[in-house]
């Protein structure tokens, strides 16, 4: 099992292939009907519903199965074909991965997806409730990034997709020449709704910080236009992290705006972690 448990890190072992898991401590945790795994206990959480609110999670969902991204999925498709070796089966970690999005994209784009063994975590329970639905061979697991209830060195490649993380706990869980792929805002992502928001648009830093042990192999910008309806265009508007500046005002200004063309800008960031350095006294 590919599981610790959160509260004393010991392995977790399973009941039954549909039933719960358990550790050496007698620590229990049920499996989810839709075959997710809850690895949060209760003295880990910070309120009652970690995560995104309800309201971002579906501007999220309504937005993204859109298609409006669908070149940045097809560029992550393209750098694992290109970057992961189909020897053996690999374990691919989507950190953060909210309603598992990406994870459908990989499974559906990749063309070695085949050898791929599929993980997602997030902190938010009803992300990962519906990510379990939608991909029931994926494994989903409610954890915190901070904390990853997995054994060490156990994944091949690990996504980081506008998502917070800990490079500890990135540096203990990828194998050694295990792949990290990040994705950060470009320069200018969503140039076109911030200039609605701030009186002054400041483009993105484009510095990205690397764990230590990590040597970066490949940057990708991938740029594009969108051109969503009023509908899509709030719901984008609801899922970035500048929603809440808007005013009632801005929004409904955004909202009228007659033919608005908003530019995206990524940057894909491709890392590999080396081998760890052994000091040898003589």
């Amino acid at each position: 099992m590919p599981y610790i448990c959160p509260i004393c890190q010991n392995p977790l072992m399973q009941h039954q292939p549909s039933q719960g898991y358990y550790c050496s401590n007698k620590h229990h945790f049920d499996r989810a009907a839709e075959g997710y795994l809850n690895l949060l206990p209760v003295q880990h959480k910070k309120s009652k519903e970690p995560g995104d609110s309800r309201a971002m999670m579906r501007a999220r969902r309504h937005f993204l199965e859109t298609g409006f991204y669908q070149p940045l999925s097809e560029s992550i498709a393209t750098l694992l074909d290109a970057n992961l070796s189909v020897e053996s089966s690999k374990q691919i970690l989507d950190m953060g991965c909210g309603e598992g999005y990406y994870s459908r994209q990989i499974e559906n784009l990749c063309q070695n997806s085949k050898h791929f063994a599929l993980h997602g975590i997030d902190i938010a329970k009803n992300a990962i409730f519906a990510a379990a639905k939608k991909q029931p061979n994926a494994h989903f697991i409610v954890a915190s990034n901070k904390r990853m209830p997995y054994k060490n060195a156990f994944f091949d490649c690990l996504l980081r997709i506008y998502a917070p993380s800990n490079d500890d706990e990135i540096i203990r869980l990828l194998k050694e020449d295990g792949l990290l792929l990040i994705v950060t805002p470009g320069p200018r992502h969503l140039w076109q709704l911030k200039e609605f928001i701030y009186k002054k648009v400041n483009e993105h830093d484009i510095n990205i910080s690397l764990p230590k042990q990590f040597e970066q192999i490949e940057t990708q910008r991938i740029q594009f236009n969108i051109k969503p309806d009023q509908e899509n265009r709030m719901a984008l508007l609801q899922m970035t992290p500048f929603a809440w500046r808007a005013k009632a005002e801005t929004k409904n200004q955004i909202q009228r705006a007659q033919g608005l063309e908003i530019e995206t800008d990524f940057i894909l960031t491709l890392a590999r972690k080396q081998h760890s350095v052994a000091s040898h006294s003589e």
